[in-house]
């Protein structure tokens, strides 16, 4: 695999097709024109394959397996939105459960494939890593030796060259063939052109910087991966939502305990059902109320005293008081709090009494009431006259589950079941059995038989509820950077294009060749612009007529079937 030299002096690495600096073919490949993809230059992937970076490097590089890659990413993005991602099921829902209960079969075969959370998932970020080294590799595997041959590329090009281009033609010997290239040459210059010389001969190029757009667009891309990436580290994303119920107050997730946000008012505006204007919207949700606006009364709160665990010393410093609405968030040290949800008449408190049964004696007990808060209860409550009431088991959301068993859904009060057990003063704790009974909304059971006593609910406290999505992104610059960057290159690459013209004086015969990477109809009318203001003739397209390839390079032994296509 040594370099190989050519004729006229510059040494060529081991693969190349043509001279990288005058064009000779270096390799009989019996092709009648010239492979001008890549200038004919030698691909490391194309000529390296023992070692086993080589075989990594020349697995990469393939355009084939890129697309293979994307379509591999595009078929899984596709699988994670059949359902929602675990992000974006109802807060206090647990995945393990929810996925099943809402979607039944292909439900659960979603959560155990762990499609609920794909985006984050190693395989996925895997595919995203291959498709970025993807890039590098081919970018790295063209970009190089292209770079390379146009730097090198001298004016006067081998006839082999010349002739295996696809606008080729000569002249006849002419008396002043030098007269007429100048001329040439001013109309190329007319035209923008930059024009070389060497020994009477001109190359007239244009538009090089074409030629660099894939590869500024495979630059952008990877750019963006790398922030598409990032968006997986915390310190660089955060998408995450919060509950806040009316008076309540919480800390704001991705913060690290430093602020806290308390819901001082949540206020929803409906239509008005009389205004005729809103009629049409009012059937078609069935008459249900249509709202108009929804919005949090929020105060930010930052925590003073940030060392040690939040308490009843912690201290808080009130920042701002916001009114955020949907699409005009509370934003705060790169940090945005959207409105993008809300819970109404939302079960909170339950406030119960303490009876005995119609039959048992009648000891006034009207004192013993408590109050249940739903979403931490307390376990176990006591009273002066020595009675005791404990709370045996809590089902915030209460199901019966395949083992025919009572569970619950989630952490979010719903449909709430207790199941209390009654102690008197002469009963102890530790030693003896209580009443158990099982209360919520319109359930009152006991659990023992015939119970003595009786815990009926008196009261019922009810909260609005609203939903925040608190957003950080420190990688939307980077985005916004890659994505700047292809749509350069993508102009760069699609509304210019790389032009070069030869001519060349050879023995009084005037050679005339030209390639471009597209829009061929563009170089020709360049060329007629030349023939109109010279004696130059118009170049032969040679996809047309191949003979003139071996009329002028000498190419014998071809039979008429081929010379004739």
């Amino acid at each position: 695999m040594e370099k190989v030299k050519c004729d006229c002096g510059h040494v060529n690495p081991y693969g190349t097709y043509l001279c990288e600096s005058c064009g000779k073919p270096l390799l009989d490949d019996n092709q009648s024109l010239a492979d001008m993809r890549y200038e004919g230059v030698a691909r490391r992937s194309q000529t390296y394959s023992k070692s086993v970076v080589d075989k990594v490097w020349n697995f990469f590089s393939s355009v084939k397996v890129g697309i293979w890659i994307i379509v591999l990413i595009l078929l899984a993005s596709m699988l994670g939105t059949i359902f929602p991602q675990e992000m974006y099921i109802p807060a206090g829902e647990r995945a393990s459960t929810y996925y099943e209960q809402e979607y039944g079969v292909l439900g659960k075969l979603y959560y155990q494939l762990g499609l609920h959370t794909m985006y984050s998932s190693w395989w996925y970020m895997l595919l995203i890593a291959s498709l970025g080294i993807s890039l590098v590799i081919c970018s790295l595997d063209r970009v190089v030796p292209l770079h390379r041959a146009l730097k090198t590329q001298r004016v006067t090009r081998h006839k082999g060259f010349l002739s295996r281009q696809k606008l080729f033609s000569k002249t006849e010997k002419m008396e002043e063939p030098e007269k007429s290239i100048e001329k040439a040459e001013k109309v190329l210059k007319e035209k923008h052109y930059r024009i070389f010389k060497e020994d009477g001969n001109i190359l007239a190029e244009k538009g090089r910087f074409a030629r660099w757009g894939p590869y500024v667009n495979h630059v952008g891309l990877i750019i963006f991966l790398i922030g598409a990436m990032l968006r997986f580290f915390p310190e660089m994303y955060i998408d995450e939502h919060i509950w806040v119920r009316e008076g309540e107050q919480v800390v704001i997730r991705g913060t690290d305990g430093e602020y806290f946000l308390r819901n001082d008012e949540f206020i929803v505006e409906l239509y008005d059902e009389e205004d005729e204007r809103f009629r049409e919207s009012f059937e078609r949700t069935g008459g249900n109320p249509v709202v108009k606006t929804f919005q949090t009364s929020a105060t930010l709160l930052k925590r003073i005293n940030n060392e040690g665990p939040i308490g009843l010393g912690t201290e808080f410093e009130e920042i701002m008081q916001y009114d955020i609405r949907v699409n005009d968030p509370l934003t705060f040290d790169g940090y945005s709090l959207y409105q993008v949800d809300y819970k109404l008449n939302e079960l909170s408190e339950f406030t119960f009494t303490l009876q005995r049964n119609e039959d048992s004696s009648e000891e006034d007990l009207s004192d013993i009431q408590f109050t249940v808060d739903l979403f931490n209860p307390e376990l176990v409550y006591e009273f002066e006259n020595g009675y005791r009431v404990e709370i045996f088991q809590y089902f915030p959301n209460f199901y019966i589950n395949d083992q025919k068993e009572p569970d619950t859904l989630n952490r979010i009060p719903d449909n709430p079941r207790i199941i209390f057990e009654v102690f008197t003063p002469e009963m102890n704790p530790d030693t003896d059995r209580g009443e158990l009974s099982l209360v919520g909304v319109q359930v009152n059971e006991a659990l023992n038989g015939d119970n003595n006593y009786r815990i009926r609910m008196i009261d019922v406290d009810m909260n609005h509820v609203t939903a925040l999505t608190v957003r950080r992104d420190r990688t939307l610059p980077i985005l916004i950077v890659g994505g700047v960057i292809f749509m350069i290159g993508l102009v760069q690459g699609s509304y210019w294009y790389h032009r070069r013209i030869w001519l060349q004086n050879r023995d009084g015969e005037i050679w005339v060749a030209g390639h471009t990477n597209k829009n061929w109809h563009g170089l020709k009318k360049d060329f007629e612009t030349i023939t109109k203001n010279t004696a130059i003739p118009m170049p032969l397209d040679q996809t047309d007529d191949w003979n003139l390839i071996e009329e002028v390079e000498g190419v014998k032994g071809k039979d008429d079937s081929s010379t004739s296509k």
